[in-house]
């Protein structure tokens, strides 16, 4: 038995047989022809873009009817490229020039495009080779005459095991025999991540070597919740994740039953539980897994899918469409989250330190015409239901106040054109720096609501980069110094009557439900696979025995103590038939 640490993408559990695609490196034939060779090899590089460009097209048709328009337009990205003239005539001129087979000339242009892509210090850059690298293999085995081995049409269910996937691939997957996959490489904001979670497919990227670790056939456990691939695993093992998926079964089937009932604890502490999406296509998605509103719209998605900055038109259609689904429930819509790893294509230069740099809020306030352009498409949608604003990355009150002067400004100019929005729209900041939540007090004074961005806080708290292998045995959120910054931004909710919520992916962990709970936060956001066991436990709970608990926690000061005592604490307040720690 073997278990491989990677990086979880989509949550889920699937036990089965490894399925190694192969082959993904084509042999290209006869790197040179003759030069009256050219005319017929140009040709055969301009048919074999036309198949692959209809390819690309009945795939983004069949994402765009599954999906909806925002996540097939991910699939635009190959298209596009197919359709540079730059790229397209560097091709040619290796046929016509330098006298390459077009397999070789596709190969080598390609190759050298992704090698750039590759070596890009932007991780978000790099990961985006994945889109050249597929473009490659489609273009190659169509030159060739091969087909890659038919992912859409398997005959059983499996694990998909490969180096990479690239988008198409992804979306073309048949989701009933495709029931997990698992690759070398890859990061959280891939596309090929996005797709997996909006497909809800068990996925753990980042492996590194699994493709040499693994044989086809082989019995594999992919826990896309942990981001733990078990090969070969042994019978007790096996048993053990066989129970897991069999309880995940049973409280799948009482999700419709009990998607809908309230999140109240025993003794009347209602904690609303949201959901996390970053296109309005997630909305009834997260509706269904009984989310009551959507806690967090990740906007930078919209610009991410095609590199093209959002209009106002485009914003406010994506805010209109998932306010017209929410039925009364609430929108959060956190304003353009740009830089560290999340690139901002249009700056000329790269950062040396990108997560200190240019980003959130201060990418805002250095080009104030996109902020604007939001607010204003916010405050439109506003006029349609629950919309409530939220400022990412907020560092100083100085910045909160800039923020919220456009606002009132594009208010006034609303209102002089008689245009429809909500004068009392909640304008609330991420908290996500230490600066921010050692300042809450005098941030809560300013803003309507507190909501607590863990992925980052735990970050820069603990000088911790989590994409880094080498120290990610030291990013916990259990870090006692992370709990006491928690603690200081509810109180300074409580002490200005601000809902405070929390919308990293602590909030999501079951582990800290309790202490979440016990420390006073009103609200959680979390990705929607997750709400009906959030739910769950908080019905199984009493505020009062979590609050006790978080007075414990409060007096420790070691992660690992907490954890333990966390994980005792559980045992001793949820009734046996809860299972703690989620799968």
């Amino acid at each position: 038995m073997e278990i491989l640490k990677g990086i979880p993408v989509s949550p889920g559990v699937y036990i089965g047989e490894a399925f190694l695609l192969v082959g993904e490196e084509v042999r290209i034939p006869e790197r040179f022809v003759p030069a009256e060779k050219a005319d017929s090899e140009s040709k055969r590089f301009e048919a074999a873009g036309v198949q692959v460009a209809k390819q690309l097209d009945a795939i983004k048709s069949d994402t765009e009817n599954q999906l909806g328009p925002n996540l097939a337009a991910i699939l635009s990205v190959q298209t596009q490229l197919l359709k540079d003239p730059s790229l397209r005539q560097r091709i040619l001129d290796k046929i016509r020039k330098d006298h390459f087979s077009a397999e070789y000339a596709v190969a080598k242009t390609l190759r050298d495009f992704a090698k750039v892509m590759t070596a890009s210090d932007n991780q978000l850059m790099a990961q985006r080779a994945s889109d050249i690298f597929d473009l490659e293999k489609r273009l190659l085995n169509d030159l060739l005459g091969e087909q890659r081995e038919d992912l859409a049409h398997l005959q059983r269910p499996v694990a998909l095991i490969a180096h990479d996937l690239g988008p198409s691939q992804t979306a073309s997957l048949d989701r009933t025999r495709v029931r997990a996959f698992a690759t070398d490489v890859g990061g959280r904001t891939s596309h090929t991540a996005i797709l997996a979670r909006a497909h809800e497919i068990p996925a753990v990227v980042g492996l590194e070597t699994i493709t040499t670790d693994v044989a086809g056939g082989e019995t594999v456990i992919i826990d896309g919740n942990r981001g733990i691939v078990i090969l070969r695993p042994d019978e007790r093992t096996l048993a053990r994740y066989r129970k897991i998926q069999a309880e995940f079964e049973a409280f799948e089937a009482t999700l419709t039953k009990d998607k809908d009932l309230p999140s109240v604890t025993h003794d009347g502490r209602e904690i609303h539980v949201l959901g996390n999406i970053e296109f309005p296509e997630e909305v009834r998605g997260a509706l269904t897994h009984g989310a009551q509103g959507i806690g967090l719209f990740r906007t930078e998605f919209l610009y991410l899918k095609s590199g093209v900055m959002p209009d106002e038109n485009d914003h406010f259609e994506a805010y209109r469409k998932s306010v017209s689904k929410l039925s009364g429930r609430p929108l959060t819509v956190r304003t353009l989250d740009l830089g560290a790893d999340k690139i901002d294509k249009s700056q000329t230069s790269s950062e040396p330190n990108p997560f200190l740099g240019l980003r959130s809020i201060r990418l805002s306030m250095k080009r104030p015409e996109n902020f604007r352009v939001q607010v204003r498409a916010i405050l439109r949608a506003s006029a349609l239901g629950k919309v409530r604003l939220l400022l990412p990355m907020i560092t100083a009150i100085d910045e909160l106040r800039w923020a919220k002067g456009v606002v009132e400004e594009i208010k006034a100019e609303l209102a002089a054109k008689k245009v429809p929005f909500d004068d009392k729209i909640p304008v609330g900041i991420m908290v996500e720096v230490p600066s921010a939540a050692m300042q809450a007090h005098a941030m809560a004074r300013e803003c309507d609501f507190l909501s607590i961005g863990t992925n980052d806080l735990v970050q820069y708290t603990l000088a911790v980069d989590r994409g880094n292998e080498h120290v990610a045995h030291l990013y916990t959120p259990a870090h006692p110094a992370v709990i006491h910054l928690i603690k200081n931004v509810v109180d300074a909710g409580i002490a200005y009557d601000k809902p405070v919520g929390m919308c990293g992916e602590m909030a999501g962990e079951p582990i800290y439900t309790i202490l979440l709970l016990g420390l006073g936060l009103s609200e959680l956001s979390v990705a929607p696979p997750s709400i009906p066991e959030i739910k769950r436990l908080i019905r199984a709970l009493n505020f009062e025995d979590c609050k006790k608990g978080a007075d414990e926690v409060l007096k420790m000061d070691d992660a690992n103590q907490i954890l333990d005592y966390l994980r005792e604490l559980a045992k001793k307040l949820l009734p046996p038939d809860i299972k703690f720690g989620g799968l």
